[in-house]
């Protein structure tokens, strides 16, 4: 009786003797109280148990997309165009790095096959092709509900015993990691019963570490445990782990800045760049836009079937903001919203209420800024057209047609009626001393109005006027590979290239246009600008001054066609709606 007591606490499963090897030539049968301890390789136990130890592929779904296929390291991927070498889950994030860098609709990847990849049972399985990715992935289930279950994890080492259906121990292991706990189960036979030397220990998504003794406690903390983090196996790859509670702090907590804005696929950032948007506790959400002006809308969040997180805003005026946005990634001082259908806003925190004149005279001194438009008391001064604004630091402002230069002061401020408003004396151009109302304020583009009593100013933002836009700079060069005769003015359908016949035109360094009378005539110097404007149009801005014919020239005409020798240019006019064709072919 003795012996058998001595058995029952040491033998079967909770006690020490079961360290006994496998060469023991025979073990005494186990009490019927204790079978709960074994298990069998098909039980709901040690299902969890395969489930939690399966392999995570999700990491790399920036990659593959399939959050049950990990790639083995090294392999080479074609970002955007550029060529990586992926050796470590580092390197994943030069990827993350390229694709936010660009705007969403531009990115692609490639990888470079073959690739071998390991499933989530830790078989290696070599791809050659794109297809043959696409038909293992397909057996992949998004949006969290594969089989692997990520949110507790197994401390190593682990003891587990083996046992024939006579409860007869047959061998004894140590299992160093998952993929050995995997291929344990994997490889129990149908005769055959397990049973880990408990106490274990397994870790929690959060870092918590639970003891469990028994087979049922293990089983309960897996189940309780399975779904209580976001996994991150969807395909939105950027998808950090937080709670509903913590995205509702972290959004009252400072007010955001929209530093990107997609809706419907159309990049709408230039429109709503730097809003300040404050998340109040009572739910409503307060917008200050550029020039002033407070809009109210409401904001409510909740977790989705999928444990997603989701952020509801409602206005009745800011209608591109109204929809229920993906949460996608919460970052040391921003936040990503995205939605279906190509729609994406980028927020960057800003603990510290604005100055309201920061964001424009921050504008105004990142970059030049042409003159589209100039109007004085419903007079439009074309002959500013393409002249260009330096806003420098200590208030002074450049005015210069890169032949003369007018200096002068400037200031951001607020006007009687509390306005925001770009204030600008130069006494040597008196058409632009004026305090201009900030009526449409962008990143590329800004516009300053008094209707009533017809005074208007549009400035274009230039930045490194040489620029990495192929097609302005394309243009420019052909341009310079003069010179040039106007051989076609259409204006209000009559051809008046007859009054241009003794012109010469050459486009010259320094935004410099020369208009020469004859071969020995005399040359006058005009304004020629060539850029891409807020709306993604290529412009080509002449200004030939005031005297006739040539200041018919001026205008910010629409690029239309160029080859080697001829450039058609072609402009609108609002009001008539008439379309202007200006032909140049090489002399």
């Amino acid at each position: 009786m003795k012996n058998r007591i001595h058995f029952t606490l040491y033998t079967f499963l909770l006690g020490m003797t079961l360290l006994f090897t496998a060469c023991q030539s025979e073990f005494e049968e186990l009490p019927e109280d204790n079978q709960q301890q074994t298990l069998e390789a098909n039980s709901s136990t040690a299902v969890l148990i395969e489930r939690t130890a399966s392999n995570d592929g999700s990491f790399d779904n920036i990659v593959d997309q399939a959050s049950c296929l990990a790639i083995q390291f090294p392999y080479e991927v074609n970002v955007n165009g550029e060529i990586l070498i992926i050796e470590s889950r580092e390197d994943l994030q030069l990827i993350e790095d390229i694709f936010d860098a660009s705007d969403i609709d531009d990115d692609f990847l490639e990888l470079v096959f073959p690739i071998t990849v390991t499933t989530g049972a830790y078989a290696d399985i070599t791809i050659n092709s794109r297809e043959g990715l696409r038909e293992l992935a397909a057996d992949c289930i998004e949006n969290g509900e594969d089989d692997d279950i990520e949110c507790i994890d197994f401390v190593y080492p682990l003891t587990l015993f083996t046992f024939d259906r006579t409860l007869q121990q047959t061998s004894r292991v140590t299992v160093e990691n998952d993929r050995q706990l995997r291929f344990f189960f994997k490889e129990l036979g149908e005769d055959q019963l397990a049973s880990f030397s408990f106490p274990i220990s397994l870790e929690l998504y959060d870092g918590t570490v639970v003891e469990v003794n028994s087979n049922e406690q293990l089983a309960r903390l897996i189940e309780e445990n399975k779904d209580a983090c976001d996994e991150d196996d969807d395909n939105d790859y950027n998808d950090d782990d937080f709670t509903q509670e913590r995205l509702n702090e972290y959004l009252v907590e400072c007010p955001w800045l929209v530093h990107e804005m997609v809706r419907d696929q159309v990049n709408q950032t230039d429109q709503y760049f730097e809003y300040l948007m404050n998340f109040g506790e009572d739910g409503k959400v307060y917008v200050k836009d550029r020039i002033g002006n407070t809009l109210i809308g409401t904001w409510t969040t909740r977790v989705s079937d999928n444990n997603r997180v989701l952020l509801k805003l409602e206005f009745d005026v800011l209608v591109d903001f109204n929809l229920e946005w993906f949460v996608y990634e919460i970052g040391e001082g921003t936040i990503k919203l995205f939605s279906e259908g190509g729609n994406k806003i980028i927020m960057k925190r800003f603990c510290d209420a604005p100055d309201p004149g920061a964001t424009l005279r921050n504008i105004l001194k990142e970059c030049a800024w042409v003159i589209k438009k100039v109007k004085n008391q419903g007079e439009e001064i074309e002959r500013l057209l393409g002249y260009e604004f330096n806003f420098h630091a200590e208030g002074v402002v450049t005015l210069s047609n890169s032949i003369n230069i007018s200096e002068g002061e400037w200031e951001v401020t607020t006007n009687n009626q509390g306005i925001l408003v770009l204030a600008i004396a130069m006494g040597a151009e008196p058409a632009v001393n004026f305090e201009w109302p900030v009526r449409d304020l962008m990143n590329q583009r800004l516009k300053f109005e008094v209707e009533d009593i017809g005074y208007e100013l549009i400035l274009q933002r230039v930045c490194e006027d040489n620029g990495a836009d192929g097609d302005v700079v394309e243009i420019r060069e052909l341009m310079k590979d003069g010179p040039w005769r106007i051989a076609s003015f259409i204006d209000s359908e009559i051809d008046e290239a007859d009054l241009y016949t003794l012109y010469s035109f050459s486009f010259e360094a320094e935004h410099i246009m020369s208009m020469t009378l004859g071969e020995t005539g005399t040359t006058e110097a005009g304004l020629w600008r060539v850029l891409r404007n807020s709306e993604g149009k290529l412009k080509v801005y002449l200004n030939g001054g005031e005297n006739e014919p040539l200041n018919e020239l001026t205008d910010d005409w629409d690029f239309y066609s160029a080859d080697a020798g001829r450039i058609e240019l072609r402009s609108e006019s609002d009001a008539s709606g008439q379309v202007k064709i200006l032909v140049f072919e090489r002399n």
